[in-house]
């Protein structure tokens, strides 16, 4: 740990890392493959993140988010939720713990509380509330941008399940910063013995 803003400036890079590495991964699919999470990837804006597991985002709610009310529709509003809430898992990730993508999702429970105009700017925040061996918790919320309006709520369970190797070979600058904290990869014992 050091001081507040490192290790705040720590917690956004590998937020970061697993934004960058998904565009990685999205550019070599074929050009007509468009994911279905792709949009929120593309348009989650990192406001803040901790080592403690919590992000915020800020993020433009577009006409492709809409019902025929122009509202944001419900479905669009979980998979807005589990991408941004996964993202709080990458600060506590380890080697073989919730790293890229964080694991697959378990439960997905949105609260929907108010609607959600198109064309309206949102914060979302997330924390890790729980984290065991195989399973996390989060929490998430979005927001007005001043917090006033609860638009919804979210908990999202995930489990940890190990990285797909074809995803694992795609590197971003954090993975360097990630096996030297952790001592794997070039950074393993056996690596820097044959030094």
């Amino acid at each position: 740990m050091g001081s507040p803003e490192e290790d705040r400036s720590r917690a956004i890079r590998a937020v970061e890392a697993m934004f960058e590495r998904y565009r990685l991964l999205a550019a070599q699919r074929p050009e007509d493959h468009i994911d279905f999470d792709r949009e929120v990837m593309d348009n989650l804006k990192i406001v803040d993140a901790g080592l403690d597991g919590s992000v915020a985002f800020e993020f433009r709610m577009s006409p492709n988010f809409s019902n025929l009310n122009d509202v944001m529709h419900g479905g669009a509003g979980a998979v807005i939720f589990d991408m941004a809430t996964t993202t709080a898992l990458c600060p506590i990730a380890r080697p073989g713990y919730f790293e890229f993508m964080g694991g697959v999702s378990r439960t997905l429970n949105v609260s929907y509380l108010k609607a959600v105009p198109i064309n309206t700017t949102v914060r979302l925040s997330s924390e890790v509330v729980s984290a065991g061996r195989q399973m996390a918790m989060i929490r998430g919320r979005m927001t007005s941008l001043d917090g006033k309006t609860v638009y919804c709520t979210v908990e999202h369970h995930k489990v940890n399940s190990p990285v797909l190797p074809q995803h694992r070979e795609v590197r971003v600058p954090w993975d360097d910063e990630f096996e030297k904290k952790w001592g794997v990869g070039k950074y393993s014992k056996d690596a820097t013995s044959k030094l």
